[in-house]
């Protein structure tokens, strides 16, 4: 039987567990740590010891210089040291004071040095060991030399007689030994607390990088500094928008696709985003407790689709934005060929319903009226051709009007272009895209045809459209001149015979979301990206009311570059001055959204 290899997972493998501490940053930090609290406390225990020591020394120095000065100065030893035998009198005599002072050793001596005392008998009458210079000069100073008991610190003074002459010297001293044996204690002491002082740091530091190393799942400083770079590059190339919120909904993160999407300037790290200047429905979408999913927004220039997710447990959001602006254009540029093909099919069909009328009136002998009934339907729609094509040189907008009126006409509503319209082809700047002009008078067409129907409903008043097209202006444009005066804008203006807006519900009409529509399709969008349109490029949008609801957009003109933004345009030039031509009685401004 063929024994068959079972597939083994690729793992990676780490280095052994000293190794991997060393490698690892928070392993580095330890050792690092550890060196530094040891140098610390290594350095405080030497300094600590050295002071301990010198003090010591001082210490024993005045302390001998005090014993030394006594026993000079003893009116026994003065006597003794000129008598017969100053060794018997004097040796009893310094043992018991070396005794009782703890001095380690006291010796009288003449001038040339010789002892009379010392605490080994068989030194006596020997040389003593050290320096005497200045004290047969009359001084007293210490030293630290090295004798028959060994290193000591020791000082020699003069015996002065009556006549305040040098007749003999006393020298008293402790050894190294002895002080060191007194630091004893204290260095223990000292030693103790410094290796305490080395564990508890010790320990402390190891806890401190463990919880590091946790964090940092064991990598080293260039693993770190590589993820880092990597995690900067992909925030900062990817196309869709991120923002990180902490648990108080400041900016932690913003890389530049949210930037571009949401139209943030200057420093937003650390800002609410509440105070962001977006609009108020995408900032009651990021802050509310739920979570969304694929929602909609509107800025002033995009239409971004909005997800939310909670960092955690309450740690923060993660918040992700993707440009919906082009797919949302498309989808209204495909709705409008849709709208077309199906007016073209209807359109097809009432020329087939009309040519089989006509064949049977011929059929039945009554030319005339078949003559009428097909020249009478050509006429019609041949004057609201010539009447599109003579009016509107822009063929974008003219194709738009002549589809829109017979998707209209499909409906049952008529739709008409005033005589005061007139836009040369040529006029309109290249900044001012098409697409943005099929979004926003498709989009305010679509809602009077149904505003409209709507009214027709509940009236007899037939259903009509009225479009208003024109360049207004001093630049001549609407004279049939090229655009150029700085006042210049488009005019696009569409009133419906429906019910009307709400004068209370003016300001909420461009918002996403609202619509007068309550079948449950999902409607106001339409009117929120005719707004944004406008603003988008520098425009204007009016609601107004005649017999129904008259919705104005103007855009400038003038200062536009190819971005679309506007320059040295001033969009307020093409504010309403009051009365328009071309409007019967007038209109009510209700309000305007610039």
């Amino acid at each position: 039987m063929s024994e068959r290899t079972a597939p083994t997972r690729s793992r990676r493998r780490w280095p052994p567990l000293p190794h991997r501490l060393v490698r690892s940053l928070a392993g580095q930090l330890f050792v690092v740590q550890v060196v530094i609290v040891a140098a610390v406390v290594a350095g405080g225990a030497v300094l600590a010891y050295l002071f301990t020591a010198g003090r010591a020394e001082d210490a024993a120095r005045r302390e001998v210089t005090a014993v030394a000065h006594a026993v000079a100065q003893s009116p026994s030893v003065r006597a003794a040291v000129t008598g017969p035998d100053p060794t018997a009198v004097l040796q009893p005599y310094v043992e018991q004071v070396r005794t009782d002072t703890g001095v380690s050793f006291i010796t009288v001596m003449d001038t040339d040095g010789v002892r009379w005392t010392h605490p080994l008998p068989e030194q006596i009458g020997k040389r003593y060991l050290g320096h005497i210079d200045w004290a047969l000069a009359g001084q007293t100073r210490s030293e630290t030399y090295t004798g028959t008991l060994g290193p000591s610190v020791r000082v020699v003074t003069p015996v002065w007689d009556d006549r305040h002459r040098v007749v003999a010297l006393v020298s008293a001293g402790i050894t190294v030994q002895s002080i060191s044996a007194q630091l004893s204690g204290p260095l223990l002491a000292l030693v103790g607390v410094a290796v305490a002082a080395l564990a508890l740091g010790g320990a402390g530091t190891y806890l401190a990088n463990s919880r590091l190393r946790r964090h940092t799942h064991g990598m080293g400083p260039d693993e770190l500094s590589h993820l880092y770079e990597y995690h900067q590059a992909t925030l900062h190339s990817v196309r869709e928008g991120l923002v990180l919120l902490d648990r108080s909904y400041r900016v932690v993160l913003c890389n530049d696709a949210a930037r571009e999407l949401l139209g943030l300037d200057g420093e937003v790290d650390g800002r609410p985003v509440a105070d962001l200047g977006l609009p108020e429905a995408l900032v009651a979408a990021v802050l509310g407790r739920e979570a969304v999913r694929d929602e909609v927004h509107l800025t002033d220039e995009r239409v971004v689709v909005l997800n939310t997710s909670t960092i955690g447990t309450g740690l923060g959001r993660v918040v992700t934005l993707r440009d919906h602006t082009e797919l949302q254009a498309l989808s209204g540029e495909l709705d409008s060929v849709r709208g077309f093909t199906d007016a073209l099919g209807a359109q097809a069909h009432e020329a087939a319903n009309r040519l089989h009328a006509v064949v049977s009136l011929i059929e039945l002998g009554r030319h005339e009226q078949a003559v009428e009934l097909a020249t009478a339907e050509l006429e019609l729609a041949q004057q609201l051709t010539d009447r599109v094509v003579a009016a509107v040189g822009e063929p974008v907008l003219a194709a738009l009007l002549l589809g829109k009126a017979a998707q209209a006409a499909e409906r049952g509503v008529e739709l008409s272009l005033t005589e005061d319209s007139r836009i040369d082809d040529g006029v309109l700047p290249p900044g001012l895209s098409a697409r943005d002009l099929i979004t926003v008078l498709g989009n305010l067409i679509d809602n009077a045809v149904d505003a409209a129907i709507a009214g027709a409903a509940q009236s007899p008043v037939p259903p009509e459209v009225t479009v208003t097209a024109r360049i207004d202006g001093d630049g001549g444009a609407a004279r049939g001149g090229a655009a150029g005066g700085g006042g210049d804008c488009l005019l696009l203006r569409v009133a419906d015979t429906g019910a009307g807006i709400d004068p209370a519900a003016v300001e909420d009409v461009f918002r996403r979301g609202w619509s007068t529509k309550q079948d449950g399709r999902g409607h106001g969008l339409g009117l929120a990206l005719v707004a944004q349109a406008a603003r988008r490029n520098g425009g204007t949008v009016e609601v107004g009311r005649e017999r129904g609801a008259v919705l104005t957009v103007r855009l400038p003109l003038a200062g536009r570059d190819p971005g679309g933004r506007s320059g040295s345009g001033d969009a307020g030039s093409c504010s309403s001055g009051g009365r328009e031509s071309g409007e019967p009685g007038g209109r009510a401004r209700q309000g305007a959204l610039a």
